[in-house]
C-alpha cells in the first residue's frame, strides 16, 4: 500500500487503531491486515444487528453512535445488559464466542456507524498475528470483568448508588441515552428512576 494511502487509511480506522494500541503494537503489515477483515457499516436508528436464534457472526466496533443489548423475560418485560457509545464493542458475545444462537436483542439507539469483523476472519487473523491475538483476549477479559463489577454493584448498592456511579462514570450516556433504557439498565421503572433524579435535584 503506498504511504499516502495507507496514511489516509488509518486515519479512517484512527479509533479502533488507538484502542488496540492501549494493549498491544502492531507493525504496519499487521494494520493492514486487520483493516482488510473491517467492513464499515452505517445503521439506522432503531435497527437490529443481533437477534435471537440467530449466530452472531460479528464482532462490532461502534465508531460513532449508540447501541443496547437486552432481552425480553417471560412476562414481555424487558432487560438491558449492556449500553454502549463510541469506542466500544458491542455484540451478543456469548453467542460470539460460542458459535451458537443468541439469546439478546442489539439495537442501535441512534443512526450509528460501526466497524464490523466477522467471528471466522478474527479467529483466522489472531492465529497468525500473536499481538492481536492478545488484544482480542485483554478485550474480552477487561468486558468479562466489567459485567462482574456490575453484578456486584446491582448486589451491595442502592439503587441511588447505583445511578450516581453510572452518572459519575458515563455523564455523556445519562444525557443521549433514553431514560426508559438507562432505568433497564439499572434494575427499575422508569418512574422509579424520575424518583430517584427528584430525590438528587432536592439535595443539591
Amino acid at each position: 500500500m503506498l504511504r499516502g494511502t495507507f496514511e489516509k487509511t488509518l486515519e479512517q480506522y484512527k479509533g479502533i487503531l488507538e484502542n488496540i494500541g492501549k494493549y498491544v503494537t502492531l507493525t504496519n503489515e499487521e494494520t493492514e491486515k486487520l483493516i482488510a477483515i473491517i467492513r464499515t457499516t452505517k445503521i439506522k436508528k432503531r435497527q437490529f444487528i443481533d437477534q435471537p436464534n440467530y449466530v452472531c457472526q460479528y464482532r462490532n466496533y461502534v465508531v460513532k453512535g449508540a447501541f443496547r443489548s437486552y432481552f425480553i423475560d417471560n412476562e414481555g418485560k424487558e432487560h438491558t445488559v449492556q449500553i454502549a457509545l463510541e469506542d466500544w464493542f458491542v455484540s451478543d458475545f456469548y453467542s460470539y464466542i460460542t458459535q451458537t444462537p443468541a439469546t439478546l436483542f442489539v439495537e442501535a439507539l441512534e443512526d450509528s456507524t460501526i466497524l464490523q469483523m466477522t467471528y471466522d476472519d478474527i479467529e483466522g487473523l489472531c492465529k497468525e498475528i500473536h499481538a492481536l491475538s492478545e488484544y482480542f483476549r485483554i478485550s474480552t477479559e477487561r468486558a468479562f470483568a466489567f459485567s462482574r463489577k456490575r453484578a456486584l454493584s446491582n448486589l451491595s448498592l442502592t439503587a441511588e448508588e447505583r445511578y450516581l456511579e453510572l452518572l459519575n462514570r458515563y455523564p455523556n450516556m445519562i444525557k443521549r441515552v433514553p431514560q426508559k433504557v438507562i432505568a433497564s439498565y439499572l434494575g427499575f421503572t422508569p418512574e422509579f428512576l424520575s424518583k430517584i433524579r427528584r430525590d438528587l435535584a432536592s439535595k443539591s
